[in-house]
């Protein structure tokens, strides 16, 4: 991986409004994110994602989370919203990630669902071209569009990683449980949507400010635990 996510990292993704954005930067977010398929509830157009992106452009990383994008409209969407990264969270192949990093010229981080340890096994082939791994729920059978739709996955089935990768953690996550996903999983950063909102698509502040300020506790303790 060219880009390893290194230091820990938080992300608010699915965010819509320049209030909750602000929300998310206030709180102290590495990344935000702004979601690109239409049959999303946090769906933005690349219009109003550019303002967004412009609001957030040197305090946060930009991710463009795009779902089975060629690599012309993965680069048309690049040059709109100049975002830091893209998250293809679709069903694309390895080689469909590395045709969209080199039309685009950014790095990416694939999401890739996990349900049982058998998941697990496609994570290498992806590893080895993405910048990022993002390990998320697997979505339900009838969802309309990808992701943990709210729902974690067993963080024990992550024990079998290599200690040394790093990976983000998605799916499910709230400021509830996300120490305790940090403890289990031991991620290099933690992602969250629906985990931090009032209803479908709606971010709420204070729950957006909770999770930040409990994952960036749990990190610190879990690095503390390292070097003791």
């Amino acid at each position: 991986m060219t880009h390893t996510v290194d230091a820990f990292r938080i992300k608010i993704c699915g965010l819509s409004t320049p209030e909750t954005l602000e929300a998310a930067l206030a709180a102290g977010a590495d990344m935000i994110g702004l979601v690109f398929h239409p049959k999303s509830p946090r769906f933005v157009t690349p219009e109003r994602a550019a303002r967004l992106a412009a609001q957030a452009r040197g305090k946060a990383e930009i991710v463009a989370l795009i779902v089975d994008f060629d690599p012309a409209k993965a680069s048309e969407l690049a040059q709109a919203v100049r975002p830091d990264w893209l998250q293809l969270h679709g069903a694309e192949t390895p080689g469909a990630l590395a045709a969209i990093k080199a039309a685009t010229g950014l790095p990416a981080m694939k999401a890739l669902g996990i349900a049982t340890a058998a998941d697990l096994g496609r994570v290498a082939a992806y590893a080895a071209v993405a910048d990022a791994i993002l390990l998320d729920a697997t979505p339900p059978k009838d969802a309309s569009y990808p992701g943990g739709h709210g729902r974690p996955f067993d963080w024990t089935l992550l024990a079998g990683l290599d200690p040394a990768f790093r990976f983000m953690l998605s799916g499910g996550l709230d400021p509830g449980n996300v120490a305790e996903a940090i403890r289990i999983a031991r991620p290099g950063g933690v992602d969250v949507s629906s985990g931090v909102e009032s209803a479908p698509g709606v971010k709420d502040p204070g729950r957006i400010a909770d999770f930040v300020a409990a994952a960036r506790r749990a990190a610190g303790e879990l690095q503390k635990a390292g070097q003791a």
